[in-house]
């Protein structure tokens, strides 16, 4: 049972007020992939009343048919489907696409999450979840800035970035090693990066990091970007390099740390 704020799965009503909301989202795309057909026909009525458009799909199959025809801005992923890993799905929309990732699952321990975040995930929540929270962190992933336009109108021009033996392109979210192997990244680590690329060597609280990469996002934890540091570090040791680039300074703080960058 898919367990949200005034609705039962049995309903077939919206919270009350969202009837009224049928001004389009910038046209924005959602694709909802979920096995159950009740709670898919529950998001996407929600989401529709919202004023999204809204596409669904079953599997990966589903998914690649929609690609031929449709750009996806945001995809809500569910993990725990029956014929397919919903990890392999979110790597594959990371891998061919600019779209976001909330993958939504009952699997609600830690280590399923970072799963999912390591994948490409931008968010996870887990299954019960309050619809008003669902929508609250899709507004919030999409208030991101797209890769295309993360950095400042001064930085517009930069399309990469060299540092040992790492370049970095964020609008294609990846990073390229010495042997050319490319190692994708979230849209929070690209982010993240193209902040400490843009400030390199310049030591940063939790509060400030979060700040430039969230905006003025609220009710977000500043431990939140110890996680994202650590995801980002074990990315950036895969070329072996034995001095941390993002190296944490006492009281709370870090600092990207390279040898240079251009």
């Amino acid at each position: 049972m898919l367990a949200v704020s005034h609705i039962s799965r049995s309903s077939s009503t919206l919270p009350e007020g969202y009837e009224a909301v049928t001004q389009p989202q910038q046209d924005i795309h959602i694709l909802i992939v979920e096995d159950d057909p009740e709670i898919c026909g529950l998001l996407k009525r929600f989401l529709q009343k919202l004023g999204y458009t809204v596409s669904t799909a079953l599997n990966l199959a589903g998914v690649e048919t929609l690609q031929k025809s449709h750009s996806i801005d945001l995809a809500l992923l569910d993990i725990m489907l029956p014929d397919e890993d919903g990890y392999a799905l979110c790597q594959h929309l990371r891998q061919t696409s600019e779209a976001r990732i909330i993958m939504v699952s009952a699997l609600s321990d830690i280590h399923d999450r970072i799963s999912g975040l390591d994948l490409g995930a931008d968010d996870y929540v887990a299954k019960p979840f309050d619809l008003e929270e669902l929508a609250a962190r899709i507004r919030a992933v999409l208030r991101r800035p797209q890769s295309e336009r993360v950095a400042p109108a001064a930085s517009a021009a930069v399309q990469h970035y060299r540092f040992d033996n790492w370049v970095f392109e964020p609008s294609k979210r990846a990073l390229y090693g010495k042997t050319g192997i490319r190692v994708a990244l979230t849209g929070s680590e690209t982010d993240l990066l193209l902040a400490l690329c843009q400030n390199a060597h310049h030591v940063f609280n939790r509060t400030e990091l979060l700040s430039l990469i969230r905006g003025d996002e609220k009710n977000v934890d500043s431990r939140a970007i110890d996680l994202l540091v650590s995801r980002l570090r074990r990315k950036l040791s895969h070329e072996g390099r034995q001095l941390e680039l993002i190296r944490t300074i006492r009281g709370g703080g870090y600092v990207f740390d390279p040898d240079d960058t251009k």
